[in-house]
């Protein structure tokens, strides 16, 4: 998802098409022998007892578990063939040529997003994975994996609108009164307070869906990681919390992000940390995020893996950690 935002970030003022490839993973060649039984209501000619008998598969289908490896090698064996390199950071991530010839394409198993500065090559590109891939070319990039992409002269903005209505119809709070933070700063929950849930898994299920909503709201990362600490004996001032995020969520439903067309490619980080912030385990807690000029790219906040013997000690390991996620 980072790389996914920073190709965003970089190619603001760049047309960004999206391609997806049809039967994605029927494309694999296997490299072993592979046996399938026989499908249910299929009976070879000339055959009296089906009981022994197996189908020698030529190509991967769904379901194998080699499948989405030999879509991955061949789809990569066929752009590394025209010119691209992989890149050593993320292996979805394919790049070409140089200044206006240049073009960065990123793969999520079946869908594929395309950018650079020459529409014209983009499409010789299409055209070009066409030839060995059945596809469908659908345009200018408007819909990837729940975000809505929407474009401007003044940049892209990037929202998960229609998901986090859609969360909030399903757990009635459409007509509720909106909360101004997502959680009350006074609050310090721990394992103790409260009530254990008759059934947590309405609180965990909660909880996954607002996991994939911080992929693009940073306001409510502290808070869901918080929350998600507790997942395997939620009490009831856990689930309160939950309803008080909602009701956040209810006041501001389409927050997003902003990448400026106007934005440097200026790379800086910033990085904090709560000493013993922790009261069950007294680990200090790291928050950093990563901007390219203005465009926010990267963001995180997690309970450290050690202890820290001062607040001092607990900056390092938080400036480590943003060091770490620049390089």
């Amino acid at each position: 998802m980072v790389t996914f935002k920073l190709l965003l970030a970089i190619s603001s003022i760049k047309p960004t098409l999206q391609i997806d490839i049809n039967n994605v993973f029927l494309n694999g060649d296997l490299q072993e022998k592979v046996y399938m039984a026989l499908p249910p209501g299929f009976t070879p000619p000339n055959t009296e007892d089906n009981s022994n008998l197996v189908c020698k598969l030529h190509k991967s289908i769904y379901d194998l578990k080699q499948s989405s490896r030999q879509w991955y090698k061949k789809l990569s064996d066929a752009l590394l063939t025209i010119g691209f390199s992989q890149s050593q950071a993320n292996y979805t991530l394919f790049t070409r040529g140089f200044n206006d010839q240049f073009v960065a394409l990123l793969v999520y198993v079946d869908d594929i997003i395309i950018t650079g500065p020459n529409i014209h090559l983009l499409h010789q590109l299409q055209e070009s994975l066409n030839a060995q891939f059945q596809l469908k070319a659908l345009g200018p990039l408007k819909y990837f994996l729940g975000f809505e992409i929407a474009r401007s002269v003044e940049g892209v903005f990037l929202s998960q609108q229609k998901y986090t209505l859609q969360l909030l119809e399903d757990t009635d709070y459409t007509r509720s009164k909106p909360a101004k933070t997502p959680m009350d700063p006074r609050t310090k929950l721990d394992d103790q307070q409260g009530n254990l849930l008759d059934d947590p898994s309405s609180y965990q299920q909660l909880i996954g869906r607002l996991l994939y909503l911080t992929l693009l709201r940073p306001d409510i990362k502290f808070a869901v990681n918080t929350l998600s600490q507790f997942m395997s004996s939620p009490h009831t001032t856990h689930m309160q919390a939950v309803h008080h995020l909602l009701k956040y969520l209810k006041g501001i439903p389409g927050q997003g992000l902003l990448y400026s067309s106007n934005s440097s490619l200026h790379l800086k980080g910033f990085s904090n940390s709560d000493w013993a912030a922790c009261p069950t385990t007294r680990r200090s807690i790291t928050g950093f995020c990563i901007f390219i000029g203005d465009c926010l790219i990267s963001w995180k906040t997690k309970k450290q893996t050690t202890f820290s013997k001062s607040s001092a000690e607990a900056k390092y390991r938080a400036l480590a950690s943003t060091s770490s996620e620049i390089t």
